[in-house]
């Protein structure tokens, strides 16, 4: 079967972008070096492709209603159009079927941005779940996404816009404004700041090359996974899964038990999950010594064994890092766990994520 591209894959192809793919998706792994690419989105401005995300619009008088029910997160929060929330999205066993963005457009309209790994079981998802409320479902092919992620990328993408895009510069974290010709909300996935920036597909061409002039350079897909993983972000189908609740995968906060009379899908087995405590908890790993932190690798701690749930090497922190799920208390604990890496046990220590935030080291290094 052919792989699905974007409406920048030219753009990608002439600037001998590595492609590969990615669930279905032909694109950019880098440009050249992803280490050099990652060191330019904590110090300057890089942009990301991300057109192969999944982005839905809710609409109709019952789209609140269904949203509550929805998400373990609760859609009332949003008072304003143009706030954002995240939200996993469970099953009645607590597990998470997918992570998203919900941004409230106005009253009876919302826009998610969900993963493309699982645009078609997040659909079917939808479509099971949404019968009975007064609302619809209508995927935004026509859209194209690029993330604009970095120190200098506001003021960048700001001087690139120009004039229309001006409202954007009194947009906080986790706000939107626009319409469907120029959307363009304050959030990322690389612990920068920036801007998701999106245009109907036939305009994204001209804004990726408005983007390079102003000084933002393409970065691949290799750079978008360190980053988020040194901002210590949950990535589906590693962090947490459908037999992975939020509760262990570190997104308790995601989960609103109030108000007590909202019922969402997955509220018993959370609450009783909640109530007894989560047998499992997501932490931090930094190895002591040399070595390659590998989504899959025992971890070995105290309290009994876990996995690692996504390794890389740091090239901010010089240093092996990882997500791993663990024995509940292993935190709490401090200290020290080893590391199955190939034969050998090696040492690491347990930390809270983030590791690095707005280009700086949050963690102490072993």
């Amino acid at each position: 079967m052919s792989l699905k591209r974007t409406p920048l894959y030219d753009k990608h192809v002439s600037a001998g972008a590595k492609l590969a793919d990615f669930y279905g998706w032909e694109l950019p792994v880098h440009y050249g070096s992803q280490v050099e690419e990652h060191n330019h989105v904590r110090t300057e401005a890089g942009m990301f492709d991300v057109s192969h995300m999944n982005v839905v619009d809710i609409e109709g008088e019952g789209a609140t209603e269904f949203l509550r029910y929805l998400l373990a997160n609760d859609v009332a929060k949003l008072k304003t159009p143009g706030k954002a929330l995240y939200s996993c999205m469970c099953n009645p066993e607590g597990g998470v079927e997918d992570d998203l963005i919900v941004y409230r457009m106005h009253d009876t309209w919302y826009r998610a941005i969900l993963n493309a790994a699982t645009h078609d079981k997040d659909m079917a998802w939808l479509e099971r779940h949404i019968a009975g409320f007064a609302c619809t479902l209508c995927e935004r092919t026509d859209l194209a996404l690029v993330a604009v992620q970095g120190p200098k990328a506001r003021e960048r993408a700001l001087g690139a816009l120009g004039e229309e895009g001006a409202f954007a510069a009194d947009l906080k974290p986790f706000q939107a404004a626009g319409d469907d010709r120029l959307f363009i909300g304050r959030t990322g996935y690389t612990g920068e700041d920036g801007f998701e920036i999106s245009v109907p597909n036939e305009r994204i061409t001209a804004l990726w090359d408005e983007l390079e002039a102003a000084g933002i350079r393409p970065v691949g897909f290799g750079a978008r996974d360190t980053l988020r993983l040194e901002a210590g972000m949950a990535l589906y189908s590693h962090e947490m899964d459908e037999s992975i609740s939020p509760l262990e995968a570190g997104l308790a906060w995601t989960v609103a038990f109030e108000p007590a009379e909202r019922d969402f899908i997955g509220r018993a087995a959370l609450e009783r999950q909640h109530e007894s405590g989560a047998a499992r908890e997501q932490v931090g790993l930094v190895l002591a010594e040399r070595g390659v932190l590998r989504e899959g690798q025992t971890v070995h701690c105290a309290g009994g064994d876990g996995i690692v749930t996504s390794g890389t090497f740091s090239p901010t922190l010089g240093r092996a890092i990882a997500l791993a799920l663990v024995p509940a208390g292993t935190a709490e604990a401090g200290g020290r766990c080893e590391v199955a890496v190939r034969n050998k046990r090696l040492a690491a220590a347990v930390v809270r994520p983030p590791f690095v935030r707005n280009g700086q080291a949050r963690v102490e290094l072993p």
